[in-house]
């Protein structure tokens, strides 16, 4: 079995990690109701995906 000859600096450890980070996803905006989405999924806002009604919404009644 391997075992390292030297404990690994946090340097080292760090330079070797420096690419594993988060990232932003891309966010488009719905053309119905202009709410930013994920692309290529139903918006969540009004449930519309390329023209198409996909999720009803309910408006709230305010009556």
């Amino acid at each position: 079995m391997a075992v390292p000859k030297r404990k690994t600096s946090r340097s080292r450890r760090g330079k070797r990690r420096a690419h594993k980070h988060l990232i932003a996803f891309p966010l488009s905006l719905c053309p119905k109701c202009k709410s930013p989405k994920m692309p290529h999924r139903v918006c969540p806002n009004c449930g519309y995906y390329k023209g198409k009604a996909f999720i009803e919404k309910e408006s709230p009644d305010l009556s």
